[in-house]
């Protein structure tokens, strides 16, 4: 299997800076052209590297978010952990990830949020969701698979709004806000480890929730 094309790797090693600069720039050529001075890159071949469209370099970007969450913890550390100390610890360090490029984020949210980019939102949330839960350790493929992954969407997302706007020290706000969110995701899993619902109902739920797991790109 071939790795990476040397214009992907490029465009790899430009993504957090591109980010960075963004939020001076706004996501556009100049943040890549301010990414490449900062990296020593030479401006064409990353201009080459980086695609041009907001929606598409923002998507490269939360990629090497991704990236560098999955670098940032060994299976051993995180098996160490209790599983909602594993969700809690990956979810804050995205959030630290991108510390440097938080209003960066702020607005790349808003154009995300733009009709023609809805479809890539839900996508790239739900990639990020599910990242979380494989690093975490889980191996489900039923019903719980799709949940664990809605409920964790939603704790991550608020938990970014909240950070967005978060000027107290540390970002404690930010910290004790998403600790009452994973609580609520605890109750949530113990509540539904006790409900039974019909073969019928889970079958008809999952097929549906299957939509979900793979969305065309």
């Amino acid at each position: 299997m071939t790795g990476p094309s040397p214009l992907e790797q490029l465009r790899r090693r430009l993504a957090l800076a591109v980010g960075e600069n963004a939020v001076f720039d706004g996501w556009t050529r100049q943040a890549v052209d301010s990414a490449a001075a900062q990296l020593g890159v030479d401006p064409v071949q990353a201009r080459l590297a980086f695609p041009k469209r907001q929606a598409a370099m923002i998507h490269c970007y939360i990629e090497e978010v991704d990236r560098a969450l999955e670098a940032s913890f060994t299976p051993d550390k995180l098996a160490a952990m209790k599983i909602r100390d594993r969700i809690r610890a990956l979810v804050w360090r995205r959030l630290e990830i991108m510390g440097d490029a938080r209003e960066a984020v702020r607005r790349a949210l808003a154009i995300l949020a733009m009709p023609q980019n809805v479809p890539l939102a839900l996508r790239l949330s739900w990639r990020t969701a599910d990242l979380m839960w494989r690093m975490a350790g889980d191996t489900s493929t039923d019903f719980n698979h799709y949940t664990k992954r809605m409920t964790l969407g939603a704790v991550y997302g608020s938990t970014l709004l909240t950070w967005l706007d978060d000027a107290s020290e540390g970002w404690s706000d930010s910290a004790a806000f998403l600790d009452r969110r994973i609580d609520d995701v605890m109750k949530f899993e113990k509540w539904k480890a006790q409900w039974r619902g019909s073969g019928e109902r889970q079958l008809s739920l999952t097929r549906f929730l299957g939509r979900l797991r793979y969305p065309p790109r």
